[in-house]
């Protein structure tokens, strides 16, 4: 049920295709897609299935819910249409999964490792 609940939060995340930057911690970083928050106050995320905590920011909190968000409805579609998760007939929605956890890894890779791997 837990996930459930994060899904139904993100979906105003809104996702456009548009490939944005922002500036962080002196660095420019590429967004895997548009987000509606570039906040840079810290937030906190748990790992629904090991319980581990970590802080981000804002934005990567955005990508992070999206992501998930869009690796749930993905893999329902895959179920749904019988077709095994990542090598199905859906690949535009795992291409924004995908993009999102290449933001994590080249980012945010502490945040990765507690997060999503």
């Amino acid at each position: 049920m837990l996930l459930k609940i994060i899904v139904d939060g993100s979906r105003d995340l809104g996702y456009s295709g548009i490939m944005t930057t922002i500036n962080y911690n002196n660095k420019k970083m590429k967004l895997p897609f548009e987000i509606k928050s570039h906040s840079t106050a810290m937030v906190k995320r748990t790992n629904p299935f090991s319980g581990q905590s970590t802080t981000l920011p804002g934005f990567a909190a955005c990508v992070y819910d999206y992501t998930v968000y869009k690796n749930h409805m993905a893999e329902e579609l895959d179920a749904k249409t019988g077709q095994q998760p990542g090598f199905s007939d859906n690949q535009d929605e795992w291409q924004i999964v995908r993009n999102g956890l290449n933001f994590f890894r080249q980012y945010f890779a502490k945040e990765y490792m507690v997060l999503l791997d």
